[in-house]
């Protein structure tokens, strides 16, 4: 059994790890320090080679595009790390921030593994350094007793750390990496050995941080840390026909993981990611205006929900057909924050999809009938 087996997700950096080696010899162009790839490979390897081949050691092939936006974004991005600034990746929930700082950190220095998860409970031990506490009573401070964070791993190899929902830290932590971001070392006070008492960056180091602009109050950022890092935004997609591919894709894989078969009609799909879209932007596609669900209508939501329908196609096969299921999917999606978001479901229904039904699109008449799910 592979190593692989084991894991539910692979990391990027082991589920393309042959697409990494074949960029990482596919362009000889210059290398920032510390990059296993140059900045225009990771361009490729994220953003897709836009259907035209690579050519490389082994031959030459399609490199599919893994983050679904803006090039010029992933290029934004890439500048910024091999300037050795920190990136901040600031979007709604669910847009995909975590998985482009996977992508970014996987191909510039080989893992996406040097992460800390911020959380209210986050300390500043988990962004600077901690100690093995038996090591430290036996035999006192030493660099052999230290465990270092992976923000400091990362310094001392030259590698991308990334901190996950930064603004979901304590002002008092998140002031741990301004002097990270500014003076790229971390003093060790402990330690009496003048060279072991600070750790340096080595060159390559820098740091990609996400934040929901949901999160933007919860613990706002110092003006000092903000200045430290380069803002880019991650919108929503922009595309119905691309969003679609991609939560059917991403679904698919969730559904084959666990050994079942994907069966969820092209049509069901698209109306439930047009819906999506409706309540997200406050706006139908035709143009009809719809009252927003104060919860995030998000791509990762709308995956969540595809999976779950692909789910109960396989392992409840004839019980019910797969568009009946989505009215009561939606509702557990829209009322997660606030239990008057069922009404502007109904509301929605009332609208949008009852114009769609007497105009007979697609699986809308189907939607139509299931109104009652709504109603509880």
């Amino acid at each position: 059994m592979s190593p692989t087996a084991h894991r539910q997700i692979d990391p990027p950096e082991f589920r393309y790890a042959d697409e990494l080696e074949f960029l990482a010899g596919s362009d000889s162009g210059p290398r920032p320090p510390g990059w296993n790839l140059t900045p225009r490979a990771v361009v490729t390897f994220i953003a897709g080679s836009g259907g035209k081949k690579v050519t490389g050691k082994g031959g030459a092939r399609i490199i599919e595009a893994k983050f679904v936006g803006d090039r010029s974004l992933v290029e934004r991005c890439v500048v910024t790390l091999a300037g050795e600034r920190g990136l901040l990746l600031v979007g709604e929930p669910g847009t995909a921030k975590s998985m482009l700082s996977e992508l970014l950190s996987a191909a510039v220095c080989g893992t996406s593994g040097l992460v800390v998860q911020g959380t209210a409970g986050t300390t500043e031990d988990q962004l600077r350094y901690g100690w093995n506490y038996a090591m430290l009573l036996a035999n006192g401070p030493s660099r052999a007793a230290l465990v270092p964070s992976p923000v400091l791993s990362a310094m001392a190899a030259g590698r991308v750390a990334r901190v996950e929902e930064v603004t979901r830290c304590l002002p008092e932590v998140q002031d741990a990496l301004v002097s990270v971001l500014s003076d790229r070392r971390i003093a060790v006070p402990e330690l009496s050995d003048v060279d072991d008492a600070v750790v340096h960056a080595a060159p390559g180091f820098t740091l990609i941080a996400t934040a929901n602009l949901r999160d933007k109050g919860v613990s706002e950022m110092s003006a000092a840390l903000k200045r430290r890092f380069n803002f880019e935004v991650v919108p929503p997609i922009a595309s119905l026909d691309q969003e679609i591919a991609l939560v059917g894709r991403q679904a698919k894989a969730v559904v084959e993981r666990v050994g079942a078969a994907y069966t969820v009609d092209a049509a069901v799909l698209e109306a439930l990611v047009t819906a999506f879209r409706d309540l997200r932007s406050g706006r139908s596609v035709e143009g009809w205006a719809v009252e927003k669900p104060s919860t995030v209508m998000s791509t990762a939501e709308a995956v969540a929900v595809t999976a779950s329908i692909g789910l109960a196609a396989a392992y409840f096969p004839g019980d019910r057909p797969s568009v009946g299921l989505v009215p009561e999917h939606l509702l557990g999606v829209v009322r997660k924050d606030d239990e008057a978001d069922r009404a502007r479901l109904l509301s929605y229904w009332d609208g949008s999809v009852r114009r769609r039904a007497e105009a007979g699109q697609g699986p809308w008449r189907e939607l139509w009938e299931c109104r009652g799910v709504l109603e509880g």
